[in-house]
């Protein structure tokens, strides 16, 4: 059972600790890997009882989840910024800007993409994150009819778009955390200005 509380712990407004609790364990994935990741060493950081995380959390798993959703957040963030970015009322341009911010997000947050991709640690069909999964999957798909219906698509499957782009960037990003660009002959420091050339030659390959 959860210790008694502790003046600390009631310190803190309910929303304050869950938020805080959150932010320990990003910092702790940042450090350490997302294997370090426990309850009892988050709370210990944080300053609270070994048992005060279980009232936001039930488990690891739950605490792991929120955290992937709090990275989820700041990944739609990077690709909205991306967006705004892009050329107005250009499907593709947008389209492209969705891969790029991804790239640049993942790159620049590698321990936070493993929280979002590692899925055999978190709850990835909680409500949280799969609704924000679907809600950028939705507008890909919507950037795709919209290029489509303006003749700048070569015939296919517009859900294979939409997955081509998502696995491409993912890959990347994923050959890039794991230190495989150099295998490829690749200099690992030129990694985010290949993938983005590799993008560029996706978009073309869309096009008629």
């Amino acid at each position: 059972m959860p210790s008694p509380t502790s003046p600390d712990e009631r310190a803190y407004h309910h929303g304050d600790l869950r938020r805080s609790l959150i932010a320990a364990a990003l910092q702790l994935v940042e450090e350490q890997g997302l294997e370090a990741v426990s309850v009892r060493e988050v709370a210990r950081r944080v300053g609270v009882s070994p048992g005060a995380p279980f009232r936001h959390f039930e488990n690891r798993t739950a605490l792991l989840t929120a955290v992937a959703e709090e990275a989820q957040d700041r990944l739609l963030q990077a690709v909205d910024e991306a967006q705004r970015q892009a050329a107005p009322d250009d499907p593709l341009a947008a389209f492209r800007a969705i891969g790029e911010g991804f790239l640049r997000w993942a790159f620049a947050n590698p321990a936070h993409f493993q929280v979002v991709s590692t899925r055999a640690m978190i709850d990835y069909d909680s409500p949280g994150l799969r609704d924000r999964n679907d809600h950028l999957r939705a507008g890909m798909r919507a950037l795709m009819q919209q290029a489509a219906e303006q003749g700048r698509l070569r015939p296919g499957e517009l859900d294979a778009y939409v997955l081509g782009l998502r696995a491409l960037v993912y890959g990347l990003a994923r050959m890039h955390i794991d230190g495989q660009f150099a295998s490829w002959g690749r200099e690992p420091q030129r990694a985010l200005e290949d993938s983005l050339a590799v993008l560029d030659q996706f978009m073309l390959a869309l096009q008629p």
